[in-house]
């Protein structure tokens, strides 16, 4: 029986610090590796392919669609909605109203979708999109990639960046924007001193990412205990994820954060804003909160007592363990193998 091929359609790695890259990245190498038995991976090429996914919803892609797919099936990848873009730029009313029905055009030309978390399956729905040919199916992070370093290692790399090597420290990935909850994180350090915050990731938008300018004002003058080391090519993350005691997000909006599993697999602490999204996908592999009063008391509690810290830390490993490579290749193995067989021979 003869391959069937799968043509990986993205421009997710031309803009640096985007979540959407790493899982480009991560579900690329992930399929072209565990199933390459039954499915021949191809990238971006001019080719109809039996299945034509896309990760990104470029015009071009859209223009050149029904051509391409013409033999075969499309599949969309959804990264984003209109409400997580709300919050991500600082665009013109009418501009945005645009991108937005547009993007929803794309997912509805799709003949499969696939989302990250269950949550947006009923917003998709809300949208007019066909509930019928959305799938859920996770993001993953290779443990090859992303893992734990020795103490040694730790006192090393905190050295490398400049991290006092005795602070309790608390480290947040994410690009430098409103909704990723830039300003609560501040607070948060103002409120204790005593403990190091650090933030990797930048403006990946430039000055068209919601509040630059007040942002922009805190980069240039952070508090003493704020470290800011901008965006960091995803080749270092791991150093990165292994400065901090604590992975802190206290995002408004997201999807399902590759941080997240980025963190787990270095098996420290996760804690987030309580979002609805979370449950669904995280069960209690986290702890949350919801304002900065709530923030404040739960790293206090994850820096003062180590039994409570100690069992947030397991959390996180059986968060990573969940999240296994073997578990979603089974998912994709599955997703695709059904799109191959509506194909019309």
């Amino acid at each position: 029986m003869s391959k069937t091929t799968i043509n990986m359609m993205s421009s997710a790695t031309s803009v640096k610090g985007q979540g959407v890259g790493s899982a480009y990245i991560e579900q690329v190498g992930l399929v072209s590796s565990e199933l390459s038995d039954k499915f021949e991976v191809t990238i971006n090429k001019r080719i109809k392919a039996d299945i034509t996914h896309y990760h990104t919803i470029n015009l071009g892609y859209y223009l050149s669609m029904k051509s391409r797919t013409s033999r075969g099936k499309s599949v969309g990848y959804v990264h984003m909605l209109p409400e997580t873009v709300e919050t991500s730029v600082n665009l013109p009313r009418f501009m945005k109203q645009i991108f937005y029905k547009y993007m929803i055009s794309f997912y509805k030309r799709m003949d499969y979708l696939v989302t990250v978390n269950p949550y947006f399956i009923g917003r998709l729905a809300h949208y007019g999109v066909d509930k019928s040919k959305v799938t859920y199916i996770p993001n993953f992070v290779s443990s090859e990639v992303f893992h734990p370093v020795s103490s040694e290692d730790k006192l090393k790399l905190r050295e490398k960046y400049g991290i006092d090597k005795d602070k309790f420290t608390v480290i947040c990935a994410g690009q430098l924007q409103v909704r990723k909850g830039v300003f609560d994180f501040i607070e948060v350090a103002k409120r204790m001193p005593d403990v190091q915050f650090v933030w990797a990731g930048g403006f990946s938008f430039g000055k068209i990412s919601d509040g630059y300018g007040e942002i922009k004002k805190i980069c240039d003058d952070p508090p003493a205990n704020v470290k800011l080391l901008g965006i960091i090519d995803r080749e270092y993350m791991n150093e990165v994820y292994n400065l901090g005691d604590v992975m802190f997000l206290p995002s408004f909006e997201e999807l399902f954060p590759m941080t997240i599993l980025e963190a787990m697999c270095v098996n420290i602490p996760v804690f987030l804003r309580g979002l609805d999204i979370y449950p669904d996908i995280l069960f209690d592999f986290y702890s949350k909160a919801d304002d900065v009063d709530g923030f404040v008391k739960e790293l206090d509690r994850l820096h003062n007592d180590k039994e409570y810290y100690a069992q947030q830390c397991e959390a996180s490993r059986r968060g990573n363990q969940f999240y296994s490579r073997e578990h979603v290749t089974k998912m994709w193995d599955e997703f695709y193998s059904m799109v191959r067989d509506s194909i019309k021979k």
